[in-house]
């Protein structure tokens, strides 16, 4: 009977404590992030393996659970319920890819390639010029982050692509922390880069 009351109180207290951890997080506190982060990592990892997906479309799939949490941290009404609310979150992150997958057709790369050399020859003077432009502010806000973070974007958009274990083994930086680091990086860019797009 006592210990059915101490693993209560133990969740009671693992609840408040995420509860706390979200609110700071909603706050910009990024120790209580990577608090959530690392708690939370396996659990997603574990969803997302339940779907016959590739390697990619798994990680792709855990880092678009990172993003809508970061994007609805201070939304959540129950912060408590964590657990779940990421579960959800993932098993639709991963439907949503099923159900692309299923609407891509392959196209053979050679003539994905021609039409994109046929599109780069159509395209006025002015369209050139902006897409210059754009590529100029994206690099200025790039430059602005640590080395680390950009070197970190920089392994993500290799070519070919690298997986998130040769990432980690290059930057000594744990697998399930990529995503969510990727995730932030890539909104603060985007907040950079916002009142140049406007």
């Amino acid at each position: 009977m006592a210990h059915g009351r101490e693993s209560t109180a133990a969740r009671t207290g693992g609840h408040e404590i995420t509860a706390q951890l979200v609110r700071r997080a909603a706050g910009g506190d990024e120790v209580a992030w990577d608090a959530i982060v690392d708690r939370y990592s396996r659990l997603l990892w574990s969803v997302v393996r339940g779907f016959r997906l590739t390697d990619a479309q798994a990680a792709d799939a855990v880092q678009t659970t990172w993003v809508r949490l970061l994007e609805n941290l201070d939304a959540i009404r129950e912060p408590e319920r964590l657990a779940g609310w990421l579960r959800t979150t993932a098993r639709r992150a991963c439907l949503e890819t099923v159900r692309r997958a299923s609407r891509e057709c392959p196209v053979d790369p050679h003539v994905h390639t021609a039409l994109e050399q046929v599109a780069g020859r159509a395209d006025d003077p002015e369209a050139h010029v902006l897409r210059q432009e754009r590529a100029a502010m994206v690099r200025e806000a790039l430059g602005e982050l640590p080395q680390r973070h950009q070197r970190l974007l920089e392994l993500l958009v290799a070519s070919p692509p690298l997986s998130y274990e040769e990432i980690s083994a290059r930057l000594g930086m744990p697998v399930g922390s990529i995503g969510p680091t990727r995730a932030r990086l890539l909104t603060r860019l985007r907040t950079a880069l916002a009142p140049a797009v406007l």
